[in-house]
């Protein structure tokens, strides 16, 4: 069904990389490439413009990268959900990119149908905080929300711990026999009760207080 495709922007300065992924991306039958850009002042643009699902962005491009990107976009209040492109010698430059509001990163070695898998899961709300990252995370984390936990109530604790184990809302509404809209109304009280920006800072916080399954 072409009205429920997961519609992806792809943002990368070199142009043999977006037609290797459009190539790629285009025989998903759940999957629909909706534009290209080759920097990310152009991929906030056409963002905006073209409203796609999910942003596969590079980190590393002339001008405006993808790290100012992101920045922009989350100014922008832009729904997009943005899945960062890096090397393994540039993991360094995921930190500040899921500080800046990515959802998750893949390495440009990924496997293909492990890219689709990362696209879809993004899409679904998931946060894609993986173990080595999440270390880092935890030292460079200059503690937003401690000592604010007290605050939430039993149900936002059961909320936030599966936040932290990857679950979208829907499944998390299925986990805790909830409607999606009051496991949304959770998230929002978590955030704002914890002073955090985001589900991913929010599943680090988690992660820092043991909240984790």
């Amino acid at each position: 069904m072409a009205d429920k495709r997961i519609r992806v922007l792809l943002v990368d300065d070199h142009q043999v990389v977006r037609r290797g992924l459009r190539t790629f991306l285009e025989v998903q039958d759940d999957i629909e490439v909706v534009g290209e850009a080759g920097d990310g002042a152009e991929g906030v643009a056409l963002t905006e413009e073209l409203r796609p699902d999910v942003v596969l962005m590079d980190v590393k491009m002339p001008g405006m990268d993808g790290i100012d990107a992101l920045r922009k976009l989350r100014e922008l209040a832009n729904p997009a959900k943005v899945l960062i492109v890096t090397s393994f010698t540039e993991q360094r430059t995921v930190v500040p990119a899921l500080r800046a509001g990515a959802s998750g990163y893949v390495y440009k070695d990924v496997d293909p149908d492990a890219l689709a898998g990362a696209i879809r899961s993004v899409h679904a709300g998931h946060v894609l905080l993986q173990q080595e990252i999440a270390g880092a995370l935890l030292a460079d984390d200059p503690g937003s929300g401690t000592g604010r936990g007290s605050s939430l109530t039993e149900r936002e604790r059961e909320v936030l711990g599966l936040i932290a184990d990857g679950r979208s809302n829907r499944e998390i509404a299925r986990a805790l026999v909830l409607s999606e809209k009051t496991v949304k109304t959770h998230v929002s009280n978590i955030l704002m009760k914890l002073d955090l920006a985001d589900r991913t800072q929010a599943a680090l916080w988690a992660v820092r207080h043991g909240m984790t399954g």
